[in-house]
């Protein structure tokens, strides 16, 4: 297992842990530094993107408050800040936790990085053009005998927003268990004999993540959390077989007498 940088520093007689912390501290003000500005570019293009997230819906968005306006015009531009920021964000933390890796896991952290921003737009892609469109015609024709819709930009906003987030999230799920899985903290076969707890726990996420309690609209992210699931179990297999490979090179004695144990089991 890695070490951490403050461990390694007790270790090698380097900085102590007063000098981490003040470098933790130094690296958070970049990136607080990174959003700002970020933040403050978006604040130009914010209305156009506004205007965008409004597609779905197909017309102005009310306002129902003095201040909301306002406050949807910088919630958006802050959200877009972050997101702007977030590969300088990525690598203020890489660069602190990086000391501490072994070069494999470095190897594999290259790997990883670019890797999840690209699964983070597909599932963000995936949640746009198929779930949006799907549950805003389902919400907007719901009981048109006893609703008349006009949703407020409070409410349509940050719901639109927040479902593309936690879709893309979602997408990254199988490079999360593969760097876990290099770690050594999950393995899978605990991924495969916790199928069933997966099933439950990608029908809660989406019960969560979804914004209708049709079952079409649940099925409509469940399905690909589960997919998203099994995927994970084959991508925590390589690092996990080849991490094996090198303890049993290492450990021959100690792997052999724990595979006996789980034949044993």
């Amino acid at each position: 297992m890695a070490t951490t940088p403050a461990t390694r520093s007790i270790e090698d007689g380097g900085m102590g842990i007063l000098d981490h912390l003040r470098e933790f501290q130094g690296r958070m003000i970049k990136a607080v530094i990174a959003v700002a500005i970020m933040t403050t570019l978006s604040f130009f293009v914010v209305d156009d993107f506004i205007r965008i997230l409004s597609e779905p819906y197909g017309g102005k968005l009310l306002v129902l408050e003095p201040t909301e306006s306002i406050s949807i015009f910088i919630r958006v531009g802050l959200t877009m800040g972050i997101a702007i920021a977030s590969p300088i964000i990525i690598y203020q933390i890489l660069a602190f936790v990086i000391p501490g890796l072994t070069p494999r896991e470095l190897r594999l952290m290259r790997f990883i990085v670019p890797m999840t921003f690209i699964l983070f737009c597909i599932g963000a892609s995936f949640a746009w053009f198929l779930m949006i469109p799907t549950a805003i015609e389902y919400l907007a024709t719901f009981a048109p005998d006893l609703f008349q819709v006009e949703w407020s930009s409070r409410g349509y906003v940050p719901f639109v927003m927040q479902l593309t987030m936690w879709i893309g999230v979602a997408f990254e799920m199988p490079l999360v268990m593969m760097f876990l899985a290099q770690l050594g903290f999950v393995t899978p076969q605990q991924l495969i004999r916790g199928w069933r707890l997966a099933i439950v726990g990608c029908v809660i996420a989406a019960s969560v993540i979804t914004p209708t309690v049709d079952p079409f609209n649940m099925a409509l992210v469940a399905v690909p959390l589960m997919a998203l699931y099994i995927i994970s179990i084959l991508f925590a297999y390589f690092p996990y077989r080849a991490r094996r490979r090198r303890e049993r090179e290492e450990f021959p004695d100690l792997v052999a007498e724990e595979e006996a144990d789980l034949k044993g089991d």
